[in-house]
């Protein structure tokens, strides 16, 4: 889905270049220099009724490359596209870090919610500590200018379909 256009079932702009979400610089280059050349107006030999969708592409494409090739154009947009993800999906219940056990094994912290299937849903410290929430024993601390106040994390089941979203206050 593009984040930028009116509707949300458009293509993201990896969509519109037919490569993957981790594609690397030159596998986007490379699927932009095909898709330009197949979707540029002046190398269409066709005339058709469908001209303006064949306009709409080739903007499309050169919309997808200026947002991809840049590497900071590119976070921000897989972080507005991760969050568009997440706000999309509805979870089973919002939960706190106050509504999870805490497991730990040595150095290794793990955060639990059971599921109405039996499981439990989990979270451990470092997958926190990489979207820039560190964890302690009494607080909660942000080191990332990244994650809003509050934060919100979506934690699928172990088992089953469903998910859960776990609000962290920053704050507190």
């Amino acid at each position: 889905m593009v984040l930028t256009g009116k509707s949300l079932f458009q293509r993201t702009h990896y969509e519109v270049l037919s490569v993957e979400e981790h594609a690397s610089y030159d596998e986007i280059r490379t699927s932009y220099k095909t898709a330009i050349l197949n979707s540029h107006p002046d190398k269409l030999h066709k005339k058709s009724d469908a001209s303006t969708d064949h306009q709409r592409d080739f903007l499309d494409v050169q919309k997808a490359w200026e947002v991809l090739s840049d590497s900071m154009s590119r976070a921000n947009y897989d972080k507005e596209l991760q969050s568009m993800r997440q706000e999309l999906e509805v979870p089973a219940n919002e939960i706190e870090l106050g509504d999870m056990s805490v497991e730990s094994v040595g150095d290794f912290e793990e955060l639990f919610y059971e599921c109405r299937c039996g499981d439990y849903f989990s979270i451990t410290w470092s997958e926190l500590k990489e979207m820039g929430i560190i964890l302690d024993k009494e607080s909660v601390e942000v080191h990332s200018s990244t994650v809003s106040l509050p934060a919100s994390v979506l934690i699928p089941c172990g088992s089953c379909s469903l998910k859960v979203r776990l609000t962290i206050d920053c704050s507190s």
